[in-house]
């Protein structure tokens, strides 16, 4: 079978289209979301580092799917769609010593959560321990619109895979110790994970 030149011409605009529908895709994950309990507001895609924004990528591991792999030197995040495909995430990470390794797995999961600091913020630094009664989740609550905690052997390790109201702090390594993702995506991967799942956090 042939195709003519005038054809060809026709046609090239829906290959090119089907190629780069990144970028579309790519703003639709994160536009606004007003039906949330604090609604969110559409993050520009341009204020969002390509490597960073939320995607489907190819991704061959040995864990079984549903389960979340970090990738603290790389601030990534995966959680394994199975058949060599996972969706993959930008993500922050904890400062050099306050950083979570190894395995865990998901204890509970919370909407728009609310937080306290541990007691080992509260001794390091002032500012928390003026909110040692906690603070209601909401927009400049820290944990964000979702929050999943990581938990072994069936106690609380303290640390979460939560959102964040600093977005500019995704592919940083300046938490306390927390995993921390874009509003938009860990609300996405707080829709796919169950509790009960297996969390494997790789250090350098």
């Amino acid at each position: 079978m042939t195709i003519s030149r005038r054809g060809f011409l026709i046609a090239l605009p829906f290959v090119v289209a089907g190629c780069s529908s990144t970028g579309l895709n790519s703003q639709t994950n994160y536009a606004a979301l007003p039906d949330e309990k604090f609604p969110l507001k559409q993050v520009p895609i341009d204020k969002i580092k390509p490597e960073l924004r939320r995607q489907e990528v190819a991704y061959e591991t040995t864990h079984a799917a549903g389960t979340i792999v970090v990738d603290t030197p790389a601030r990534r995040a995966y959680y394994v769609l199975g058949d060599g495909r996972a969706m993959r995430y930008g993500v922050g990470v904890g400062r050099e010593g306050l950083a979570f390794a190894g395995d865990a797995y998901i204890g509970r999961k919370a909407e728009w959560p609310s937080w306290t600091p541990t007691e080992n913020m509260q001794r390091r630094e002032e500012r928390y321990r003026k909110l040692a009664g906690g603070m209601p989740g909401g927009p400049n609550n820290p944990l964000g619109a979702r929050a999943m905690y990581l938990y072994r052997g069936g106690g609380d390790t303290h640390f979460r895979i939560h959102g964040t109201n600093q977005p500019q702090s995704i592919g940083l390594a300046m938490s306390s110790g927390c995993i921390r993702m874009m509003n938009h995506d860990v609300i996405d991967l707080y829709d796919r994970v169950e509790v009960g799942a297996r969390v494997v956090v790789i250090q350098a």
